[in-house]
């Protein structure tokens, strides 16, 4: 049985609005009628408090902690919180401890993969989503490994560059250890500005990787508005151009997007 299409946002280099990328995305699958699931896996839990959970941040356990340690040890219904526009497992202050607590298992890179498909034979989602902290690590791997699908924030800036080669040069060997095939699906160029310099660089974009969807998110403060308010510029009520970039997005993920098989 096709179960869900899963997807890592992530960029090793901070400030580049990858949560931002996160959410929006997730609002442009619902948009398109999707069930959606948010995996806040950053110990700094932006998303958790982008999407107006901040107190699950400090909430008493079964956390997610508990749940990547031990993924069928956790009642679902004491994981995921609900949002008007999806459902969301938010960080928690616990993850700050995760590496030390998942280092000791057998396959510590593949945690999150049984806990996912857990989810997708009790809740059966269309579409989840993993928000990762701003750095590579053995959080970081669990997303990549159990998603395979890679969606990739990037400022139009020549840093974005070396940040490229060094998350590519990463996955490869990721790939390796692990015998999977993460596949780049999209890559997003994040608050971008009409600059000689941001011309130049999603020129670059266009060649160092031809086969991968460019999209462009001007710097819009609606953006900020609408993660401040707790959800995606689509749930709120003032037109953001945006929403349509973000819809395209969505739309071309899709047709891209293998979905995982759910164990019989």
């Amino acid at each position: 049985m096709a179960g869900s299409a899963r997807l890592c946002v992530t960029n090793q280099k901070g400030g580049v609005g990858k949560t931002t990328v996160a959410i929006n995305l997730a609002g442009a699958l619902n948009e398109r009628g999707q069930d959606v699931l948010f995996v806040d896996l950053d110990p700094q839990g932006n998303a958790t408090e982008g999407l107006g959970l901040l107190e699950a941040y400090d909430a008493e356990p079964p956390t997610i902690l508990d749940a990547l340690v031990d993924p069928g040890a956790v009642d679902h219904d004491d994981l995921v919180y609900d949002h008007p526009e999806m459902d969301v497992i938010a960080s928690n202050v616990d993850m700050n401890a995760a590496h030390s607590a998942l280092v000791p298992l057998d396959d510590a890179e593949m945690q999150l993969d049984a806990l996912l498909s857990s989810l997708e034979q009790s809740r059966g989602y269309d579409t989840i989503i993993v928000d990762c902290p701003p750095q590579l690590g053995l959080i970081t791997d669990n997303a990549l490994c159990a998603t395979e699908n890679l969606v990739i924030p990037a400022l139009a800036e020549s840093t974005s560059k070396r940040s490229l080669e060094l998350l590519f040069d990463y996955v490869g060997s990721l790939e390796m250890d692990h015998d999977v095939q993460i596949e780049p699906v999209a890559l997003v160029a994040n608050r971008v500005e009409h600059t000689n310099q941001a011309t130049a660089m999603l020129e670059w974009f266009d060649q160092a990787l031809p086969d991968v969807p460019l999209f462009e998110i001007r710097k819009r403060v609606a953006l900020q508005r609408a993660f401040e308010a707790g959800s995606s510029v689509f749930a709120v009520e003032e037109d953001v151009d945006m929403q349509a970039e973000f819809k395209t997005m969505a739309d071309t993920i899709e047709t891209r997007v293998q979905r995982h098989e759910v164990p019989a």
